[in-house]
């Protein structure tokens, strides 16, 4: 049997396929956002966090070409955090991109998981890159991608708080 048509496979199939949607989501709406004059923030640790998850799922692809178990109840979970996911994508309809763009004068949005939350879909990629492996065993990408993702975010937040601190 082909490794990569695997029920593993197929999953981390399906969610390279959502990644490389919401990548397309995001340019369109970068494009708006940007037309509408909005600036971007922190250019320049963007390109890590492409290193880092595209690494994370590269590792990931690698692990599941052995053919592991799934442990059903952590793929449960996961399933879970995306439709939290949808749920942060949707709050933030046309604001959502994977850059810090901020548009003059729009509001903060405050409905969704972001009445509660100051950063919810930062808690949700936490837990997808802890998550994901761990339905496959893959403890030590567990770990080693949730501590690389971890420095990125602490530095990420910083900047995203500085950009939008005028408008809280």
């Amino acid at each position: 049997m082909n490794p990569a048509l695997n029920l593993p496979g197929i999953i981390l199939a399906l969610v390279v396929a959502q990644r490389l949607g919401e990548l397309f989501h995001s340019r369109r709406n970068e494009a708006r956002l940007r037309a509408m004059g909005g600036v971007e923030a922190g250019a320049g640790h963007y390109p890590f966090f492409f290193l880092v998850h595209g690494g994370w799922l590269a590792a990931l692809a690698f692990w599941v070409a052995r053919g592991p178990a799934i442990n059903w109840w952590w793929l449960g979970l996961f399933a879970l955090l995306q439709i939290a996911r949808i749920w942060v994508l949707g709050s933030l309809g046309p604001y959502w991109c994977t850059r810090i763009i901020t548009v003059p004068a729009a509001p903060l949005i405050s409905s969704g998981p972001y009445r509660w939350l100051r950063h919810p879909n930062y808690l949700l990629v936490i837990g997808e890159i802890a998550v994901l492996p761990l339905a496959f065993s893959a403890y030590a990408i567990a770990i080693t991608f949730s501590i690389l993702n971890a420095l990125l975010l602490v530095h990420r937040i910083r900047v995203e708080n500085a950009a939008l601190q005028d408008r809280r």
